[in-house]
């Protein structure tokens, strides 16, 4: 059996069903020949690997086993797609081999890529080419030779399901853009748009197949104009967001609950038009909102559902938190440039607004707020942040600002520490709805995330448990958690990371910074954990100057991808360039 043969060699019996789970019923025969895959199983270390291989292996086991440089190599970019990279530079994998004491680091990624584990790519080379860059060799002569200073040849590795979805996203989105037709006069409904912003939008796509169209929360009521504009021009448009809250606001704007449906509901057929004969969404025009929390492999499988002729916008607010997935997809078609842009000129309002409006731009300082919308709770440490934060959620906001505990949402740094998410839930859930957690740790009433996969997180609250599972209640939606995934796929919420909370609203937040949060922060952090909050904000603040330093000196992490070239590469005549 495969726990047999992960145990056998050493390895936590824990890891015994993953191991199963992601080899298969062939896991024991593939460790038993080859046992680094267990680098295949998620959160396993190149430490543990290691260790089941020496108990199997004994003396043949050494650091340069082509076995063991492979799974590294495989291991080394899996870990950067959760980091939201799809490529990595091949000198950067072969310092972290290095690092992991591979003797012969050039040699280990040869073999990678010979093997099949990563591709290689170099714009402008074709693949023997670039395959020479990876070894550090060019098959002709050097420049140095020919009495010229070489160029660097930067090589990128890359994952094959990654570098089939960014090339799949952009052909796809080429065909959008030279596919669109310009029939339909949409002058008289851009000059009864509701703002010189929706305006634009309007008349931009009514000329374009790809749109991307960038702003903060108020910006939303303009591709809630384009849809209602599009409707009444007798057009089948729709809007689409990451959260059911995101599909509530923009149903709420356009004045129509069959505006908007969920990401994920539109993909899977629950939700939305359906397909045509030919697999396509029975759609001319689809607006994604919240395009920053798009991922590569997500964005490639819904262009790859949009016909020929169907207009796409990405909208979405530029500075907030990227995709929990890899890439960078509307930062790329932003910064590619291969399609019109349209900024909104619409400001989010209010004393929030104005100070996310600043951090935005790398500056944070005093508003004026004087019915207490933003309001700065100092505190000395971990536990007295702990204490306030339920102090002002069960007791403080509700008083003061009129906002219940139910509508107050929890926002900080990471899941561990001691004001972490989970020591936060805990203690929030002590004072709100204390119980035994009877149901695998939880309780009728509590406030709940469902996961169901990686980078989905949806809100709801606990109705019950039984044989079938957990039963929650997500936004009017029941949802059955099966009890073997309630413990990976349910946690409270009460308290939320920023990255979970992108793409959702409250109309209050309580956002909270001890002091070992300091690491954590950034502009994004800070933007996205700050704007969550319609009517209130209240800051627990213990990081002193660490805030405005990373709101100042420390931007979005840089995410290796390949979409931005091969957008510029695309032959698209009928774009047009945003000056």
């Amino acid at each position: 059996m495969p726990f047999a043969r992960v145990t056998e060699g050493g390895a936590p019996e824990a890891l015994a069903l993953p191991a199963a789970a992601t080899l298969g019923e062939q896991a024991a025969h593939l460790l038993r020949e080859d046992p680094w895959q267990l680098l295949a199983v998620p959160g396993v270390r190149p430490e543990q690997a290691d260790g089941f291989a020496r108990a199997l292996l004994g003396a043949e086991c050494g650091p340069d086993d082509e076995r063991r440089t492979a799974a590294l190599v495989g291991w080394l970019m899996e870990r950067a797609a959760l980091q939201g990279h799809t490529a990595l530079d091949a000198d950067e994998v072969r310092a972290a081999l290095a690092g992991r004491g591979v003797t012969d680091p050039e040699a280990a990624v040869q073999h990678a890529v010979a093997e099949g584990v990563v591709l290689v790519f170099q714009d402008g080379l074709d693949p023997a080419e670039a395959l020479d860059a990876a070894e550090g060799t060019d098959g002709e002569e050097s420049g140095e030779e020919a009495g010229e200073a070489p160029e660097p040849v930067p090589v990128l590795l890359g994952l094959d399901r990654y570098a089939l979805a960014e090339e799949s996203l952009a052909d796809g989105l080429g065909r959008l853009i030279n596919s669109c037709g310009k029939g339909t006069d949409w002058a008289d409904a851009a000059a009864a748009a509701p703002s010189p912003s929706a305006g634009e939008l309007i008349r931009t796509v009514a000329s374009a197949g790809l749109v991307a169209h960038s702003g903060g929360e108020s910006a939303r009521a303009e591709p809630a104009a384009l849809i209602a504009a599009a409707r009444g021009l007798g057009l089948r448009a729709l809007a689409t967001a990451h959260s059911v809250d995101g599909v509530h606001r923009l149903a709420a704007e356009a004045g129509d609950p069959r505006a908007a449906v969920t990401l994920s509901g539109l993909l899977s057929g629950t939700a939305g038009p359906g397909r045509d004969a030919d697999g396509a969404f029975a759609l001319d025009l689809l607006v994604v909102l919240d395009a920053p929390q798009l991922d590569v492999e997500t964005a490639a499988m819904l262009v790859e559902s949009l016909a020929d002729g169907t207009r796409l916008v990405l909208s979405g607010d530029p500075h907030v938190l990227g995709s929990a997935g890899a890439g960078r997809v509307f930062a790329d078609v932003l910064a590619a440039r291969a399609c019109p842009q349209v900024v909104s000129r619409t400001p989010d309002p209010g004393p929030i607004g104005e100070l996310v409006s600043g951090i935005g731009i790398g500056e944070i300082g005093r508003v004026d707020a004087p019915g207490r919308e933003v309001v700065i709770v100092p505190v000395r440490d971990a536990g007295e942040a702990v204490h306030r934060t339920v102090q002002l959620v069960a007791d403080s906001v509700p008083r003061a600002i009129g906002v219940p505990s139910s509508d107050t949402q929890v926002i900080t740094v990471g899941h561990g520490g001691s004001a972490g998410t989970k020591a936060l839930n805990a203690a929030l859930k002590q004072r709100l709805n204390p119980g035994s957690g009877r149901f695998g740790g939880f309780d009728p009433g509590d406030r709940v995330v469902h996961v169901p996969a990686p980078g989905r997180a949806v809100p709801g609250s606990v109705v019950s448990a039984d044989a079938e599972g957990l039963h929650l209640d997500c936004a009017g939606t029941p949802v059955v958690v099966p009890q073997d995934r309630v413990e990976s796929s349910v946690r409270h919420s009460w308290a939320l990371s920023a990255h979970q909370a992108a793409g959702m609203r409250w109309p209050a937040v309580v956002v909270v910074l001890p002091g070992d949060a300091a690491q954590g922060l950034s502009r994004p952090w800070v933007y996205t954990a700050f704007s969550r909050g319609e009517r209130h904000l209240s800051v627990v603040h213990g990081v002193d100057q660490a805030l405005p330093r990373a709101v100042a000196e420390i931007p979005a992490q840089e995410r290796t991808t390949r979409l931005r070239p091969l957008l510029e590469a695309l032959p698209t005549p009928d774009a047009v360039q945003a000056p």
